[in-house]
């Protein structure tokens, strides 16, 4: 087999010749498809650690099935907004992303991905897989279900929990301002329990998530000497 047919079926491209073989316009299709479906992982993890809840739901089907009979993105963000308080920050790092496609409308994925939680006193260390399965529906890649399996997960002996999560060997221990710059995490907190859904999809997803905001200041350092 030469490389090239190799690597286009690596990514999810047909082989180039023969009768099955897509135009220029379907093989632009299905990169731009690869490539949104992609956006849908990484818009997840900073959805998630920014605790927008809104902007999480509206990456799923509108008719998701949630578990318990029921389905919806209201009801999902429910199950989102109770998980989510059983820990403080949350960071997913994003790594291997594998997508086939089963259609032009429709196709699975494996997504591995490393999350760092601070609870309690404890900052613990998962890593997980998840196994996604996308639908287009108007034009726009969804997720129709997302499931995780996890490797592990284990808290480390020096948790950078409380305010000061900046620990640079020689300075002083101080707040990073992180969440600043993510209006999200504090209307999450601020509300006694959980926030109505608002209707809104999440389009321009990093726009939605800074709100306009400015990149917090880096932190003033003090080394020993």
């Amino acid at each position: 087999m030469r490389p090239g047919r190799w690597a286009s079926r690596a990514i999810g491209l047909p082989n180039i010749s023969g009768q099955s073989a897509l135009d220029s316009a379907a093989r632009l299709d299905r990169l731009e498809a690869i490539e949104a479906i992609r956006q849908l992982a990484y818009g997840y993890a900073l959805a998630v650690d920014a605790r927008d809840l809104d902007a999480v739901v509206g990456l799923y089907v509108d008719d998701v099935r949630v578990g318990g009979g029921k389905q919806g993105r209201a009801a999902l963000r429910a199950v989102f907004d109770t998980s989510l308080r059983q820990f403080t920050a949350s960071a997913h790092h994003v790594t291997n992303h594998l997508i086939e496609f089963l259609d032009s409308e429709n196709a699975i994925g494996l997504v591995s991905c490393r999350i760092e939680h601070e609870v309690g006193p404890d900052w613990v260390t998962a890593s997980l897989l998840y196994h996604d399965r996308y639908i287009r529906r108007g034009g726009t890649w969804l997720f129709r279900g997302r499931v995780q399996t996890r490797l592990y997960a284990t808290a480390h002996d020096d948790p950078p929990v409380g305010e000061a999560k900046l620990r640079w060997p020689g300075a002083p221990a101080a707040a990073t301002g992180f969440h600043d710059a993510l209006p999200a995490w504090a209307d999450f907190w601020r509300a006694a329990e959980g926030l109505p859904w608002d209707g809104e999809g999440a389009d321009a997803l990093v726009s939605r998530l800074r709100r306009g905001t400015g990149l917090p200041p880096p932190p003033v350092y003090q080394f020993k000497e």
